[in-house]
């Protein structure tokens, strides 16, 4: 995939997202000096570019009951294509897992998890994530504290 080049106004205009979504077009415009027309046409743009992928809403997990929050190294066995696939199937059905990444290293699949407690992360990980049979083992690391949390790309 080539790199995009994108001037000072798309830059603006992402990096002014990234930090609230839910501006509006005619404040986006203000702020990055062009026409409101002008900035609907380049947001439009970048998502037609893929560059914006959604729009989102960032909620703190603690406030909804979510106590526990860690972080699962996926070991499998066989590690192939097949398993890979079905494996990430299957976990796309269990809404506590919020992220899944296909890792190096020697496990395959890196999962942020949410519980509420102890016992429901326990549940999940021996009624869900254990009994997929080609899931050979995992290593849990819970988190303590977080102390920094983004999903904004730098751009410059």
């Amino acid at each position: 995939m080539n790199k995009l080049e994108l001037d000072n106004y798309d830059k603006k205009i992402i990096e002014l997202l990234q930090k609230d979504s839910s501006i509006s077009n005619i404040e986006l415009s203000k702020k990055i000096g062009l026409a409101p027309s002008s900035c609907l046409s380049r947001v439009k743009n970048l998502k037609e570019q893929k560059i914006l992928k959604q729009y989102t809403i960032v909620v703190d997990e603690k406030l909804l009951g979510f106590e526990i929050i860690c972080f699962v190294k996926v070991y499998m066995h066989p590690l192939n294509r097949e398993t890979s696939r079905n494996f990430v199937e299957a976990i796309s059905k269990i809404p506590e897992i919020v992220e899944c990444y296909n890792i190096t290293g020697d496990a395959a699949f890196l999962l942020k998890i949410v519980a509420k407690d102890f016992n429901g992360y326990r549940d999940l990980l021996f009624d869900k994530l254990l009994s997929l049979p080609y899931v050979s083992n995992v290593e849990t690391s819970l988190v303590v504290g977080t102390e920094k949390m983004t999903n904004s790309i730098p751009l410059k």
